[in-house]
């Protein structure tokens, strides 16, 4: 009985560090303002298709970072994406940005991997100053060429695009 009881304890107390730990590493992400991504329909990505993320901004002083989050298999045939960014402000008025996300370079795939997937956050802006409070609107197109102006019209091995906003230290 008293073997029982020391196992429990044990696992008991294992259970109770493992907690902490989810605790502190959940704590950590502070400055995460917003970060939302999405899945890519059978991972072809086509020019047609505009995937928009809504985010509600409560701070107009505090310096902001802008990530663009990018899932991408081995089998992607090209080293980056090029993209089209509008921003809608909470005014209405609109931007528009072009912009080549670095997938790869002459040593390999960029980034963070597991098995054949692999994951990037790139910096889009920093030190962003959000000037109204109130509802922005990112939307993402995807913009990529093949050669001098073929235009490709389904993207294959994207299989999720993203954005994350946080707080600048």
């Amino acid at each position: 009985m008293r073997r029982f009881a020391s196992i429990f304890k044990m696992v008991g107390s294992q259970w109770m560090i493992a907690a902490a730990l989810v605790l502190l590493f959940a704590s950590c992400d502070t400055n995460r303002v917003f970060e939302e991504n999405r899945g890519i329909s059978k991972g072809r990505w086509n020019v047609l298709d505009t995937i928009s993320f809504q985010v509600e901004i409560a701070d107009s002083v505090t310096p902001h970072n802008i990530y663009i989050n990018i899932r991408n298999s081995g089998e992607y045939a090209f080293s980056n994406l090029f993209m089209f960014i509008t921003t809608t402000f909470p005014n209405g008025k609109t931007s528009r940005d072009t912009v080549e996300c670095l997938l790869a370079d002459q040593e390999g795939w960029l980034g963070s991997g597991l098995g054949d997937i692999w994951d990037n956050q790139i910096l889009y802006r920093s030190g962003v100053r959000f000037p109204i409070l109130g509802r922005y609107t990112f939307s993402y197109e995807q913009a990529q060429r093949s050669g001098q102006r073929a235009q490709i019209e389904s993207l294959p091995e994207i299989m999720d695009v993203g954005i994350r906003i946080e707080r600048q230290e």
